[in-house]
């Protein structure tokens, strides 16, 4: 059998492409089934997220279909002849097809370097694939190991560290100076997808409380509910300044929402305690004044800019670290690949077996030393290698009598976990 990944991402096809191609539900669950109905797969996963699908197939290697099946799957699940499929899709054969996997399941292959939802992705695609029975005993030994994979990687490495949007910038800057957020005061300005992806991180990592203005006070009303805070009209935003410890402002307004002297004033009633502010606005929001003042840490778009490359440049030198972790990982996995091979799992089977047979005659042999006669001592050994060929007769030819390449590799690995042969190969 072998492994193939067939495929198209957002590098190799434009969001045009992509956004007419997502399964999810019954129309998966139908691509599964017709994958598992073709004679030459034996196991299937289908991966659809925004930015890619992916096929991973069980095939056999005596009848690899290519992508023409995948071409076909395509003209069926989304009724689009006329797309040229050629032209984005990527094909992977072992071992690159489980080092893809890996990659993918680590977040390393992703639009966002070391981005995490992708492992919650992959594994939802798994359990769906386990629903509609298309996962045998090869895709579950590799989809676990990914999952694992994907923890060495976040914790061996700092792939997934350092923050590469904005509005988390945003939000670890803050504890930077703040150090933890708990007890804190955030003001939101504006109630756009920034504020609202910077109110998430907000709220995620125990601000105490949000304010959110805006123009449109029901906008204001409609974020400040979703994460318990409270919404204020955009001309009371000076009453409730002073309060906030943190000030996010993303508005699309052609003039400073605040002022040098109104954050001066602001700083009299906290009595100088620091005040720190991200200016989301092109053009700016707030104005760079108040950056001259003390105790006030003003970051606009520029300067975020600056950490992010820091941050991307970061996370490019930890995917080298996780790119060695993971061709570990695929050494190992083929390593078990190749134990499901018949030969050397017989071999081994007997190499036991006869270890154990010769180690136990010696002990009798040794407890009767003195007693026996030569011709007995040979009886003996004749009776010990015709009981263990008795026993592991009926075994091996059953193996070797296995027509289904999914039964056969049920069988040997139920042998190889039985009689704890963890590698026939002796690698």
């Amino acid at each position: 059998m072998d492994i193939v990944c067939i495929g198209l991402n957002h590098e190799t096809a434009p969001v045009a492409v992509r956004e007419k191609l997502s399964l999810c539900g019954q129309p998966l669950t139908d691509a599964l089934h017709w994958l598992q109905a073709q004679e030459s797969v034996r196991e299937g996963i289908i991966l659809s997220t925004c930015n890619r699908i992916e096929f991973y197939l069980v095939i056999r290697k005596s009848a690899y279909p290519g992508p023409e099946l995948i071409r076909e799957l395509f003209v069926r699940a989304f009724n689009a002849q006329n797309i040229e499929w050629d032209r984005y899709l990527y094909q992977y054969l072992l071992p690159d097809a489980v080092a893809h996997l890996f990659q993918v399941t680590s977040g390393m292959d992703s639009m966002v370097i070391g981005e995490p939802q992708i492992t919650g992705q992959v594994k939802e695609s798994y359990r769906q694939a386990v629903e509609a029975g298309t996962v045998g005993i090869i895709f579950s030994r590799l989809l676990h190991r990914s999952f694992a994979v994907s923890k060495r990687v976040r914790t061996e490495t700092e792939l997934g560290c350092r923050a590469v949007s904005v509005s988390y910038v945003a939000v670890e800057l803050a504890k930077k100076i703040f150090g933890e957020l708990s007890g804190r005061t955030a003001m939101l300005i504006g109630a756009g997808d920034m504020a609202e992806l910077a109110a998430r991180h907000l709220y995620e990592h125990g601000i105490m409380r949000m304010l959110v203005a805006s123009r449109t006070l029901e906008n204001a009303q409609r974020l400040a509910d979703s994460f318990h805070g409270q919404a204020i009209p955009l001309d009371a935003l000076l009453r409730y300044l002073a309060e906030a410890d943190i000030v996010i402002s993303s508005t699309s307004a052609s003039a400073y929402v605040l002022h040098a002297q109104q954050i001066r004033d602001a700083l009299r009633a906290r009595k100088n305690r620091p005040l720190f502010a991200i200016d989301m606005g092109v053009p700016r929001n707030i104005d760079p004044l108040a950056n001259d003042l003390e105790n006030v840490f003003l970051y606009d778009m520029d300067d975020l800019q600056k950490v992010l490359a820091t941050n991307r440049e970061h996370r490019k030198r930890e995917l080298k670290k996780a790119e060695s972790l993971v061709q570990e990982e695929v050494r190992e996995f083929m390593r078990w690949l190749g134990n499901l091979d018949l030969t050397p799992t017989i071999v081994s089977l007997r190499e036991k077996a006869e270890m154990i047979r010769a180690r136990e005659l010696e002990k009798a042999l040794s407890l009767l030393r003195g007693r026996l006669e030569p011709e007995q001592q040979r009886v003996l050994e004749a009776m010990s290698q015709a009981i263990v060929n008795k026993i592991l007769h009926d075994p091996i030819a059953e193996l070797k009598r296995t027509d289904s390449d999914c039964d056969l590799a049920r069988l040997l690995d139920s042998v190889q976990r039985l009689f704890s042969l963890s590698d026939p190969k002796g690698t």
